[in-house]
């Protein structure tokens, strides 16, 4: 679960501050599926980087899984971030030189632990089990997304 109770994010450019969050509060419960939507400049990227624990807030409490991680360092962040949350970027980024299933496998070199799923069968879950060994350049706009899926 997470919670946000009244997050600001405020950043100096030049002499000026510019609030990008004001005091925002939102509750997400465990299997919430939730839209982030705006106008251009609304604070929808400030946002999701605080979600996705690549910023924090000038101010206020947020919780992830019960634990407040606002007052976290960057060492006990990078350690939330690798433990709990997967990345699908809008581009998929995806290494041209890696096939899927080193695509896949590379973020579970820092992370894998005993019971964890394959690479092999994460891909198999996205439906890719039969092109695993293709790179992204051979692979259609479906399937490398399937793949950043599998890869989160």
């Amino acid at each position: 679960m997470i919670e946000i109770s009244r997050i600001t994010k405020v950043y100096k450019m030049g002499t000026n501050l510019v609030h990008a969050l004001r005091e925002v509060s939102l509750k997400i419960e465990d299997g919430d599926f939730v839209a982030i939507m705006g106008p251009s400049g609304s604070g929808k990227s400030t946002l999701t980087h605080i979600l996705g624990l690549l910023d924090v807030p000038t101010s206020g409490s947020y919780k992830l899984g019960g634990q407040e991680v606002s007052t976290m360092s960057e060492d006990e962040l990078a350690v939330l971030r690798r433990d709990t949350i997967g990345f699908i970027f809008q581009q998929f980024n995806l290494l041209p030189r890696m096939n899927a299933l080193e695509n896949v496998k590379l973020p579970l070199l820092y992370s894998k632990r005993e019971g964890e799923p394959t690479e092999q069968s994460l891909l198999g879950l996205v439906g890719l089990g039969q092109r695993m060994d293709h790179r992204p350049n051979e692979l259609s706009g479906g399937q490398q997304q399937r793949v950043a899926i599998a890869r989160s």
